[in-house]
């Protein structure tokens, strides 16, 4: 396997939060009582998976290998994603900050919106990197490439994630889309 296909199938993992986080916002936008767990849970899926776990991959590992290979870092598909990965985090801090506390009509309404929001942004940033990004990057990069990739993405795994996580991830998502159902 690819490491861009590693990073596509974290991807459906990440779209399946994307999925529950966007159903939780509708839900509580028509008035519908949502366990804050799901945005507490959601967030931490967020920090961790999405960004330390899967975005650490592409950006310490990715792209700097398609920016050793010629992508300009500082303009075109790279810098975007990057850029966007910014924007994510920030959307995901007021997600857990917001979900962390009792909720009022303002702190509600913010958390509808940072929600949707990062829902909106990182499946449109997915769907970049599934038909632009990670295609460009497998057309540049040389076997030797994708060999060093492959293990680097294994010792991402091994440090940052730990064994069992994926797992307890997975269930998580699972047990919120039941929630929300």
């Amino acid at each position: 396997m690819r490491p861009t296909d590693e990073l596509m199938e974290e991807h459906r993992v990440i779209e399946r939060m994307l999925d529950v986080v966007s159903k939780a916002a509708d839900q509580l936008d028509a008035g519908v009582k949502v366990d804050r767990e799901v945005f507490v849970g959601a967030a931490d899926f967020f920090k961790n998976f999405a960004d330390k776990c899967h975005h650490a991959k592409e950006e310490k590992l990715l792209f700097a290998k398609m920016v050793e290979r010629g992508v300009s870092g500082e303009v075109g598909p790279v810098a975007v994603m990057l850029r966007e990965h910014e924007d994510g985090r920030a959307h995901v801090r007021k997600i857990a900050e917001l979900s962390a506390r009792e909720t009022d009509d303002r702190s509600r309404s913010d958390l509808i919106n940072h929600a949707r929001a990062y829902a909106d942004l990182l499946g449109q940033h997915i769907q970049k990197e599934d038909n632009i990004l990670y295609p460009m990057a497998d057309r540049i990069l040389t076997p030797e490439d994708q060999d060093e990739l492959g293990k680097g993405f294994q010792e991402v795994e091994e440090k940052l994630m730990g064994p069992d996580v994926h797992e307890r991830y997975h269930r998580m998502i699972e047990d919120f889309e039941k929630k929300l159902a």
